[in-house]
């Protein structure tokens, strides 16, 4: 900065200042605000669900996971049904436990499989010209 040697320079070094303070207090407002409108919780949720979107990855493994969960608890469902027996619960916690895992670790192969699975049950046979 320069030295100021005469009252008009002052001035104008005081108003340039009051300027260039009035520029910041005006950004620091909008930064403020912006702030505050990204801290609101609809707008986290809908950041968090555009960001989870954007992402393949992330949408494969929340499907792989889901997948998991639901066959776990219908597998428990199937063997334990309504039973009051304690160890038929516990086989049925443990068989939730091991289907959940394995179908959320292999969410892959087993999509490829039903893939698999539907195009040859949904094709018709076609006969080798034998009558």
């Amino acid at each position: 900065m320069e030295y100021i040697t005469s009252t008009a320079g002052l001035k104008k070094a005081i108003e340039l200042l009051e300027a260039e303070q009035a520029f910041a207090l005006q950004r620091l407002k909008e930064q403020s605000y912006s702030a505050y409108e990204s801290l609101k919780p609809a707008n986290l949720i809908r950041s968090t669900l555009n960001d989870i979107s954007s992402s393949p990855f992330m949408i494969d493994n929340i499907i792989g996971t889901a997948l998991g969960l639901a066959s776990g608890y219908f597998s428990k469902r199937l063997v334990v049904g309504s039973s009051v027996n304690k160890v038929r619960k516990l086989f049925g916690l443990i068989l939730q436990f091991g289907v959940t895992n394995t179908v959320a670790h292999h969410a892959d192969t087993l999509r490829s499989f039903g893939r698999y699975i539907i195009q040859h049950a949904f094709t018709k046979k076609t006969n080798s010209g034998k009558s």
